[in-house]
């Protein structure tokens, strides 16, 4: 079985973070690629480890990104 999942990558300090808001995982790499890859890692344990129970809570089928605009200063 294949799913898509959502990674959001931002810089952190010297590297990248990567995180899976889905199922709450994250990871982190040198570069852009290698957080992704990583992540892609982390989550494919997760699903081989996880427990069906563990995975029906942490799961979210609907996540939504977006911007907003808010008045600074």
């Amino acid at each position: 079985m294949v799913r898509q999942l959502t990674a959001i990558i931002e810089k952190e300090g010297g590297g990248f973070v990567a995180l899976c808001p889905e199922v709450d995982v994250a990871s982190q790499g040198e570069s852009v690629a290698e957080a992704r890859d990583n992540l892609k890692e982390a989550l494919e344990l997760f699903f081989e480890t996880a427990s069906q129970e563990e995975m029906n809570s942490r799961l979210h089928n609907e996540v939504y990104i977006t911007r907003v605009e808010v008045a600074v200063g």
